[in-house]
C-alpha cells in the first residue's frame, strides 16, 4: 500500500500547480471567447497536432479531476464543430474519466473495501449485477458532478471495462449538447445557461428510460411465460403451500393466522427433515451419549466410579418416543384447529395457479414451495452392495453396528460420528477435504481433538473410491493425498455428504422453472420464482440448510404471497447463526475470520478462553473459546464463534446485539448473574474494553491519583 502513495502524491502535486498558478484563469468562458479566432487559426494550420493537444489537455484534466471540463466541451465545439468535435470531447472525457477512475482504484480501493468492506457489500453486489445501468444512469444526470463519481467508482468493484463503456455512451448526450452550444459561443454568456431547467429534465428522463425499458422487456417476459396458462376467474384459495417441513409449516401458520384461506400439502411426514430425521432426533441421541460421556469421568466428578449397562436398542427407541412427543406441535390437528387446510399428498403444480392432490385440482392465488432437501448419496462404485445408510435412514438401526464408517468430516458428519463413538463402535470418519471446513482453524482444531478422544479414527484429505465386499466384511476403498489405497472394514456405513434439494417430481419441469447450479429453485431477493405469483422458501431455495433460516425465509415468502402487491419484503441474511451440536459445540454467527480476510474486510479479533471462566471450571468442561471479530478500534461485531459447552445458548446474545446493532460495551455494561456461562459474553467484551484502554488518559488519571496522594511524580 505505501509503495502506491508516491502516485497519489504526484497528482495532489500536480494539481497544487494548478491552483498555486492559477492555470483555471485560462478555462474560462471569457478567455475560451476571447482567444476563440486564434485557436481556429492553429487548428486550421496543423489539423492533427491540435487536435492531440487539445485531447491530451482534456484527458489531463479530466484524470486530475481539474474545474474546466464544461469549457474544454465548449472549445471542441467551437474549434471542431459538431461532427469532430463530438467524437474528440468524448473520447478524450472518457479516458481522463479512466485514469482517474483507475487512480481512485489503485490507491484507495483495497483500504476502503477492507475497512467498510461489510457496509459496501450491498452496493458492491448491486454494481456486480446492475453496474452498467447504475453507471449510465448518473452519467446522464449532469447534477451528479463526473468527477466525482469517477473517484466513487474506483472505490467499488465495478469491471474496467464496465466502467469505460457506460460512460462513453453516458456522456454522449451531455457532450453532444455542451459540444453543440460551442459551436453557437458568440451567443453564450455563460455556462449555467446551457443547462436550462427543462434540458436537465429531459436528461433525468433519458436516465429513467433504460430502467423503465427493463422493467417493460421484464413485464414482458412475465406475461409471455403466464400466456400459456388458463388463468381461473376466482380462486378457491389465497395460498397453497407444498411441504409440511419448518418453511411449510411457518409459513401456513403465517396464513392462517393472517385469515387467509391457505391448504399445506405434505406426501410424507408432517414435521419434515427437522423432527422426523434431522435436529429432534439426532439431538436426542446425542444426549443419551453424553450421559454415557459423563458416566466415564466419574472420576473427575468426585466418584470412584460409574458404571452404565444399556441397550442399544432402548436408546434408539428413546429417540422415536422424543419425536413422538414433539409430533404434535407439528400435527395436522394442530394446524386444522389453527385453521389451515392440510392434505396429505403428492402435490404437482399444473399451472401457476393450479395444484393438483389426490386427483383433486385446487385454484389458488399463490404457490409456495417449501419441499426442503434429502441426504446426498455420493456415486461410489459398490455402494449399491454394501450395507449403508444416510442420516434420514440411521434411526432405523436397532443392533449397534461394532465398526461404523462415517462418510462427511460436516456438522453431521462430525455429530454422528462423536455420537456413535460414544455409544460404544468402532467409528472411522473419512473426508475428502477438511473436518469442519465452514469453520476457522482453531475451531475445527477443537472438534478434531474431541473426536480423537472419543475414540474416532480421522482420515483427512482421503477419497472414496469404491465399495467392496467377501465372505468376511464390506470394505471402503479410499485413497490418500498420497495416492495410496487403504481398505476399511466396516458393518455399517453412514453417508452424510450434504444434503440436495427436493426439486423434482413436482411440476417445476412442466412450468419451466430454472434450478441453479448447486441444486435449489433459483429465485430473487423476494423469494419469488420466474413467476411472481410462485414462491420458494426453506433448504428447497437456499442459500442455508438450517430449520431456523427455513422458518425465517417462510415469514418473507408468505407475506410477500398474501400482500407482495402492496408491500414487498427482501429477504435480510444479514445475521444468520448457526451451531454444529459436537462437543464441544461450535456456534457462529457473522463473519469468521477465513470468511473476513477472504472478503478484504478488516478486522479485530478478541478471544476470551473458557478455561478461566469460573462455572466452566465447576461444570469440569473448562475447555473453548469467545471468540469476536470486530470493526478496527470500534466495538461494532462483526462475527462471533463460541465453542465449548453450551456455544449455542451463549451465542443468543451476540446474535440480538448484531441484529440491533449494539456493540461490546453495551454487553460489557450488561449484568450477567454470576456463577453462569453466560458471563463468558461479557468477559469477552472485558477483553476488548482492556486491550482499548485509553492509555495517555489513564497515564493523566495516574497522576491526578498521586497529586492527591501528595505524592511526587515520578
Amino acid at each position: 500500500m505505501k509503495k502506491r502513495w508516491w502516485l497519489l502524491v504526484l497528482f495532489g502535486l500536480l494539481m497544487g500547480l494548478f491552483f498555486i498558478f492559477d492555470l483555471g484563469r485560462f478555462f474560462s468562458l471569457d478567455v475560451l471567447k476571447a482567444s476563440h479566432d486564434e485557436l481556429q487559426q492553429a487548428y486550421q494550420e496543423q489539423p492533427f497536432l491540435f487536435i492531440g493537444i487539445y485531447s491530451l489537455t482534456y484527458i489531463v484534466m479530466a484524470a486530475l479531476s481539474l474545474p474546466g471540463a464544461a469549457v474544454m466541451s465548449l472549445a471542441g465545439g467551437a474549434m471542431f464543430g459538431l461532427w469532430v468535435g463530438v467524437p474528440i470531447v468524448l473520447i478524450s472525457a472518457t479516458i481522463g474519466a479512466t485514469l482517474a477512475f483507475w487512480v481512485a482504484r489503485y490507491v484507495l480501493r483495497d483500504t476502503v473495501q477492507q475497512r467498510f468492506g461489510d457496509r459496501l457489500e450491498a452496493i458492491n453486489n448491486g454494481l456486480e449485477r446492475d453496474g452498467a445501468f447504475y453507471l449510465f444512469s448518473l452519467r446522464l444526470v449532469p447534477i451528479f458532478p463526473f468527477f466525482l463519481i469517477n473517484l466513487l467508482m474506483g472505490l467499488t468493484k465495478i469491471r474496467s471495462g464496465t466502467f469505460f463503456w457506460a460512460s462513453l455512451i453516458g456522456m454522449f448526450a451531455g457532450s453532444a449538447v455542451y459540444v453543440n452550444a460551442g459551436t453557437q459561443l458568440a451567443s453564450i454568456t455563460s455556462l449555467s445557461g446551457i443547462l436550462s431547467p427543462a434540458l436537465i429534465g429531459s436528461f433525468v428522463l433519458l436516465a429513467v428510460f433504460p430502467w423503465l425499458a427493463r422493467w417493460g422487456v421484464g413485464l414482458i417476459k412475465t406475461r409471455r411465460l403466464y400466456a400459456r396458462w388458463a388463468k381461473p376467474v376466482q380462486f378457491d384459495r389465497n395460498l397453497v403451500v407444498i411441504g409440511a417441513g419448518a418453511a411449510g409449516l411457518v409459513t401456513s401458520y403465517i396464513a392462517a393466522v393472517t385469515r387467509a384461506k391457505v391448504t399445506l400439502i405434505e406426501g410424507h411426514k408432517m414435521g419434515g427433515d427437522c423432527l422426523n430425521y434431522g435436529c429432534v432426533p439426532s439431538k436426542a441421541l446425542i444426549h443419551s451419549a453424553a450421559f454415557l460421556k459423563q458416566a466415564q469421568m466419574a472420576e473427575t466428578l468426585g466418584f470412584t466410579t460409574a458404571t452404565v449397562d444399556y441397550d442399544f436398542s432402548d436408546v434408539m427407541a428413546r429417540v422415536q418416543r422424543v419425536v413422538s412427543a414433539v409430533e404434535p406441535h407439528d400435527s395436522v390437528e394442530r394446524y386444522t384447529q389453527l385453521g389451515v387446510e392440510v392434505l396429505q399428498g403428492n402435490a404437482h403444480i399444473t399451472s401457476p395457479w393450479t395444484v393438483e392432490v389426490n386427483g383433486q385440482t385446487l385454484t389458488t392465488r399463490a404457490i409456495v414451495i417449501a419441499t426442503g432437501a434429502r441426504p446426498a448419496v455420493p456415486n461410489i462404485p459398490g455402494l449399491e452392495t454394501v450395507r449403508y445408510y444416510t442420516s434420514d435412514t440411521i434411526w432405523s438401526l436397532t443392533e449397534r453396528p461394532t465398526r461404523l464408517l462415517v462418510l462427511g468430516g460436516g456438522p453431521i458428519g462430525c455429530e454422528l460420528a462423536q455420537t456413535f463413538a460414544r455409544l460404544g463402535c468402532q467409528v472411522t470418519q473419512v473426508e475428502m477435504g477438511d473436518l469442519m471446513a465452514r469453520e476457522d482453524a482453531d475451531a475445527a482444531a477443537l472438534v478434531k481433538a474431541a473426536l480423537r478422544d472419543d475414540g474416532v479414527q480421522i482420515l483427512t484429505q482421503t477419497v472414496a473410491v469404491r465399495c467392496e465386499t467377501d465372505a468376511e466384511a464390506q470394505y471402503l476403498v479410499v485413497r490418500d493425498k498420497d495416492s495410496e489405497e487403504t481398505r476399511l472394514a466396516f458393518d455399517v456405513l453412514l453417508c452424510a455428504v450434504g444434503r440436495a434439494p427436493r426439486t423434482e417430481g413436482f411440476g417445476l419441469e412442466e412450468l419451466g422453472i430454472p434450478v441453479s447450479k448447486r441444486g435449489t429453485i433459483e429465485t430473487n431477493a423476494q423469494l419469488q420464482t420466474i413467476y411472481p405469483n410462485i414462491y420458494a422458501c426453506g433448504d428447497v431455495a437456499g442459500p442455508y440448510q438450517f430449520t431456523h433460516t427455513a422458518a425465517h425465509q417462510a415469514w418473507y415468502a408468505s407475506m410477500n404471497a398474501l400482500f407482495g402487491d402492496f408491500k414487498s419484503f427482501t429477504v435480510d441474511y444479514s445475521v444468520i447463526p448457526w451451531t454444529t451440536f459436537t462437543d464441544p459445540e461450535v456456534a457462529r454467527v457473522g463473519l469468521s475470520e477465513n470468511e473476513a480476510k477472504a472478503r478484504g474486510i478488516a478486522y479485530e479479533v478478541t478471544r476470551y478462553g473458557l478455561d478461566d471462566l469460573d462455572r466452566a471450571i465447576a461444570d469440569e468442561a473448562a475447555h473453548g473459546f469467545v471468540k469476536v471479530l470486530t470493526t478496527p478500534g470500534k466495538d461494532r461485531i462483526l462475527g462471533v464463534a463460541i465453542i465449548g459447552k453450551h456455544a449455542s445458548d451463549l451465542l443468543v446474545e451476540f446474535v440480538l446485539a448484531m441484529k440491533h446493532g449494539l456493540g461490546l460495551n453495551k454487553i460489557l455494561g450488561t449484568i450477567h448473574t454470576y456463577p453462569t456461562w453466560s458471563e463468558a459474553n461479557k468477559y469477552a467484551a472485558g477483553e476488548w474494553k482492556r486491550a482499548h484502554a485509553p492509555k495517555r488518559l489513564l497515564d493523566w488519571v495516574e497522576m491526578f491519583h498521586t497529586k492527591r496522594r501528595g505524592g511526587i511524580e515520578p
